[in-house]
């Protein structure tokens, strides 16, 4: 899996899609992590004449390349050999790195391939090759990348081993939104399926130096069997991000970068409608902007962005919220993606994140999601040796009413021992006409010793009359095995911290979880995996009154084929101060309530081409009952075609009013070709009586150059009564020159 956590439960607390990822791994000791940098290495071979990227391997260069080929299975059976043959042979130039993947198969009918689209998370569930190159043979970052039969790409940027995300959600050391400029063609054959890949010297950053050694490991997934095969071994529960344990790549020569400046201009047109009045007015919109990159040092990008537009970005996934506090939704730009885990300050816990410092949604977009108009905007990020920099400043104009803002953003790390850190970060919002400003400061430590790791920051932050309580302390020790993964973390935040470019759903809080949860593997019942949790979470207010306290059981069961069934019980303890409106009409007045909230979920095996997952949750819920209801069907008729509907059900009866909760989305996507995609979204969520359109047509003309037409619309629904509130249609051109 691209993903750090070895096992993925896929589920829907509170309506929101999450991950329930169990790590369970062990830390390698130095020495060991050492011993994959000697027993496995390879020389690509240097060339003067680059191959034709057909999928083929046919030019006599591949023949005389040095290859890989024995390969170690972490499952089913871990240290056994590879059941089927692979074979990967890598070749160079000054300019561009190749590879060449020859996975053999026994019975090439029984290759599972139904995705052709670019960055679908389905293809990891599905036959498929990956590989992470850690250009600064640091062990502690990566760039990886997967293919399949099809040709489908997938690429990603890993921070600190991918380490961070623990349970219930994304990892912000692990970006897989990221986008690499690669090519690849695959082709499946009479013996298996052959990939033949490029990647750009400019796509990677890494330290300036005659000769190069980097860390290196490949993976390959046979799906129908369920069996990953490593070339460096990897124990069980971890994955390719462990780039501690990948082998070595040696030799590589006289690379070169060249100028290392890439300049994308871009061209947006279109129109937009909005209801005023009761009547649709229309407006045309026209802009040209400018993106540029460029290398200052092999480590170091600087990016520049002017009059940026992202009318290309998908829209973001709706869902429900029935809790006091604010939901989390993805960034999904690309100028904040890349290096992002660069400027990381927060809690490891991302579903149960009590802060995360800076949260870059908070540029560029207001509270309800709508873009504000960015001017212009620069950032550097990369690595110098063991210095760790990413300073990023952003003017937006006015919107809405309000004046425009500048948002600097730094953050220093040190790397130290062998896989440790200390760091601080400083963030200043300032409004363009002076009438306020936000700071926030901090330190932070990430100390790795064997099996035991601690991490912490402190931090500070500044607002007009305020001068006391705005503090946050943050502290987590935790031991990782293969068979234990034990974890106790400590947060205090005080009621004046004001963190306004960050992610903070509760201030006023001193909360204290503990999580343990070992990984058995009974080998019996069809069962690959027994993974049981418990963690108890114990929230008080700043002077130690109870507020919340949460006991999680789990007992989930990853069956032989891919799918698995999880069973979760909750026992909830929350305390309102002040009235709570959960729904119009619908008021909780203070007091202590307790809930017990059961689970079931199951998911089967994402690898066919139809797939559902089930929820069922009847709970209490402030004195009442609450009956939530999960359905995801998918289908992948071909592997240009693929159609998913999720359907989201929230029955409340409460002593303070009833209500009921429908939320549909539908997602149909139809690949012309890996290069060309048509991807629609279809929403509705009756607490907000929003019926909501996106279709977004991409096709990739050349490596990092887009053709995109998108189309918007959102309605308002009353009753059988459908009204237009907006809608947009455009156009956008960007062109890739690179020198």
């Amino acid at each position: 899996m691209l993903r750090h956590s070895a096992y993925c439960l896929p589920s829907r607390l509170l309506l929101v899609p999450t991950t329930i990822c169990l790590a369970g791994a062990a830390v390698l000791n130095a020495t060991e992590a050492a011993s994959s940098r000697d027993t496995h290495r390879i020389a690509a071979l240097r060339i003067d004449e680059a191959p034709t990227i057909d999928g083929r391997l046919d030019e006599a260069v591949w023949q005389d390349a040095p290859v890989v080929e024995q390969f170690t299975q972490q499952e089913p059976l871990e240290g056994e050999a590879a059941t089927e043959r692979t074979e990967v042979r890598m070749l160079y130039d000054s300019s561009n790195l190749y590879i060449g993947v020859r996975a053999f198969d026994s019975d090439p009918e029984g290759i599972i391939a139904t995705e052709m689209r670019r960055d679908s998370q389905q293809m990891l569930n599905e036959d498929n090759f990956q590989f992470i190159i850690d250009t600064f043979n640091d062990s502690r970052s990566g760039y990886m990348f997967a293919t399949n039969p099809l040709g489908a790409k997938l690429e990603q940027q890993i921070f600190e081993e991918g380490e961070g995300s623990g349970f219930f959600g994304p990892n912000s050391n692990i970006n897989i939104d990221w986008d690499g400029v690669w090519n690849v063609r695959s082709r499946r054959t009479e013996a298996g399926w052959v990939a033949e890949i490029a990647i750009p010297m400019r796509t990677l950053r890494f330290i300036p130096g005659e000769s190069q050694s980097w860390g290196i490991n490949f993976m390959r997934l046979i799906r129908r069997k369920n069996e990953s095969v490593f070339w460096a071994p990897i124990p069980k529960a971890y994955s390719l991000t462990r780039v501690s344990l990948a082998g070595s790549l040696d030799g590589l020569e006289a690379l070169s970068q060249g100028v290392d400046l890439r300049i994308k201009p871009f061209v947006v047109a279109g129109g937009e409608g909005e209801r005023v009045d009761g009547e649709i007015e229309g407006s045309g919109l026209g802009e040209v902007g400018l993106d540029m990159t460029y290398g200052v040092t092999s480590g170091l990008n600087l990016d520049v962005t002017v009059n940026t537009d992202f009318a290309q970005v998908e829209v973001d996934e709706q869902q429900v919220n029935l809790t006091r506090f604010s939901l989390f939704f993805p960034e999904k730009r690309d100028f904040f993606l890349e290096n992002a885990g660069l400027s990381t300050v927060g809690a490891l816990t991302p579903r149960l994140k009590t802060a995360d410092l800076f949260f870059s949604r908070r540029v560029g977009l207001s509270d309800r999601g709508q873009p504000v108009p960015i001017i212009a905007g620069g950032r550097l990020t990369g690595k110098s040796g063991r210095n760790n920099i990413a300073v990023m400043d952003i003017q937006t104009d006015d919107a809405f009413g309000e004046s425009g803002e500048n948002f600097l953003v730094s953050r220093y790390g040190r790397d130290v021992f062998a896989k440790s850190k200390v760091g601080g970060m400083f963030i200043n919002k300032q409004s363009a006409d002076g009438s306020s400003f936000n700071r926030t400061m901090a330190v932070d430590t990430a100390l790795s010793f064997g099996n035991l790791s601690v991490n912490s920051f402190m931090a500070k932050t500044s607002s007009p009359d305020i001068t006391t309580g705005d503090m946050a302390y943050y502290g987590r020790v935790g031991w990782l095995s293969p068979i234990w993964n034990l974890w106790a973390e400590y947060s205090d935040i005080q009621d004046n911290f004001n963190a306004e470019v960050g992610f903070v759903p509760r201030t006023g809080i001193r909360s204290t979880q503990f999580m343990f949860a070992p990984t058995p593997r009974p080998k019996r019942f069809n069962i690959r995996t027994l993974l049981p949790m418990y963690n108890l979470l114990y929230t008080t207010d700043q002077n130690n009154r109870l507020v919340t306290r949460r006991a999680h059981w789990m007992v989930g069961f990853q069956m032989e084929d891919g799918s698995f069934i999880n069973l979760i019980y909750n026992d909830r303890l929350e305390v309102l101060d002040l009235p709570f409106q959960i729904a119009p009409g619908v008021i909780i007045p203070p007091g202590s309530y307790n809930f017990g909230e059961p689970q079931f979920m199951f998911n089967s095996n994402p690898a066919r081409r139809f797939y559902y997952q089930l929820r069922y949750v009847p709970q209490t819920f402030f004195d009442g009952t609450r009956t939530d209801y999960n359905v995801t069907l998918g289908l992948r008729p071909s592997s240009r075609f693929a159609v998913e509907a999720r359907y989201v059900r929230n029955d409340v009866e409460l002593p303070y009013g009833a209500f009921e909760v429908n939320l549909g989305i539908l997602r149909v996507d139809y690949a012309l070709s890996p290069s060309t995609t048509i991807r629609s979204l279809i929403q509705y969520n009756s607490s907000t009586n929003r019926l909501s359109t996106s279709v977004r047509f991409n096709m990739r003309y050349t490596p990092g150059s887009d053709f995109y037409i998108t189309y918007d619309e959102a309605r308002d629904t009353f009753g059988r009564d459908i009204f237009l509130r907006n809608r947009q249609l455009v156009v956008k051109l960007d062109y890739l020159i690179a020198r």
